[in-house]
């Protein structure tokens, strides 16, 4: 089992590389703290007995000089820590970007930033692994700040209008896969290896509106491809917050009720149900990739879940009476409980792909 020493551990891409190494050893990564937090003791005992340090960190918005600044000093705040350590990782990966070196202030100072990890590794006879990361999305980015996808994700799940100003192509790349290459990479060259997406802007748009438009009616996409299904799931982060159970309208005549709980626009899919008791609690894991719907038929439950690395709690009650669909969004903690005190709960279930037991996408984890 490798250990994994981070910076930048608590923005958008840090939060990425923690669960995905988190679903593959049960351990955080050990946090570096850089900038004006640093503490070259702290930094030291971080890296000591690791395997890999990870750069994710960086300044990329304020003034011209900030931005020089912050990336140049954060390089040499890691480039100290690593001739301080009696005890350093084999290999040292750097999150960079693509663009790096490509004359901007910004391009320069990660340039440079490169330079100076790289010269440290080769000094002390590291592997120096520096990767050109393209434009990243994913879950829980910040809108107008982290890519154009966040904040067209935001705007489109809360209706607000998306207004395509420069209509260029986009290399898009999700967080989940550029974590599995920071985690797995031995060469720079790695890089070329793992999966990206060419699309213009207006594509990008026109997607979230058709998602947005299927999804307000409870639908599931087609999500045969693995960038739609990335997307998609990028957009749920956001409309989940506005809308985290979606009631379904149960029909009644003579003969009884009837409620349509899924309704699925192409792709695999999976429904099973189960019977909880009372008291039961079912559940108590996350996924990276899949999508889950809940919708419980018969009884009284409550549907807890966690944001991983969060201590915040959220509680969502649910009964037969009344269905609710409920999507649980990636990298949420989550279970259901049996509230009532009689009846066993009856819970239908819907995935987007069948089973695998060789890639069940589904991590234990406590809310």
């Amino acid at each position: 089992m490798s250990i994994i020493a981070a910076t930048g551990a608590g923005g958008f891409l840090g939060w990425h590389l923690r669960i995905r190494n988190f679903s593959r050893t049960g351990e955080d990564v050990r946090s570096i703290h850089l900038g004006d937090d640093f503490d070259l003791a702290d930094a030291t005992a971080a890296i000591e007995g690791t395997d890999r340090l990870v750069h994710v960190a960086g300044v990329n918005r304020g003034t011209a000089e900030e931005v020089a600044r912050g990336n140049r000093l954060m390089a040499r705040q890691i480039a100290e820590t690593l001739r301080n350590a009696p005890s350093r990782p084999e290999v040292v990966v750097f999150a960079n970007s693509i663009q790096a070196g490509n004359g901007s202030e910004y391009g320069s100072a990660k340039q440079d930033a490169a330079r100076i990890l790289e010269d440290a590794c080769k000094e002390l006879g590291l592997t120096f692994v520096d990767l050109l990361l393209p434009n990243l999305f994913g879950e829980h980015g910040k809108p107008f700040y982290n890519s154009v996808v966040a904040t067209f994700c935001h705007l489109t799940a809360n209706g607000e209008p998306v207004q395509v100003q420069q209509d260029k192509e986009l290399q898009l790349m999700h967080a989940q896969v550029a974590a599995e290459a920071l985690l797995d990479a031995r060469a720079s060259q790695d890089l070329d290896t793992y999966r990206t997406t060419d699309v213009t802007v207006s594509e990008l748009a026109q997607k979230l509106s058709d998602f947005h438009e299927i999804y307000s009616r409870s639908e599931i996409p087609d999500l045969t491809d693995s960038f739609d299904r990335d997307l998609f799931n990028t957009y749920r982060s956001f409309a989940f917050e506005a809308r985290p159970a979606q009631p379904l309208e149960p029909r009644a005549d003579q003969r009884g009720h009837l409620v349509e709980t899924v309704k699925s626009h192409g792709g695999e899919g999976q429904t099973f149900f189960s019977t909880t008791r009372p008291g039961v609690i079912r559940g108590q894991h996350y996924h990276l990739r899949k999508i889950e719907r809940f919708v419980v038929l018969a009884g009284e439950a409550s549907l807890g879940l966690r944001r991983m690395f969060s201590t915040e709690t959220m509680t969502i009650n649910v009964n037969g009476d009344q269905p609710q669909a409920v999507d649980m969004p990636i990298g949420w903690v989550h279970n259901i409980c049996n509230t009532g005190t009689d009846d066993d709960v009856l819970t239908q279930f819907w995935t987007n792909e069948i089973f695998n037991p060789d890639d069940t996408d589904t991590f234990y984890q406590e809310v």
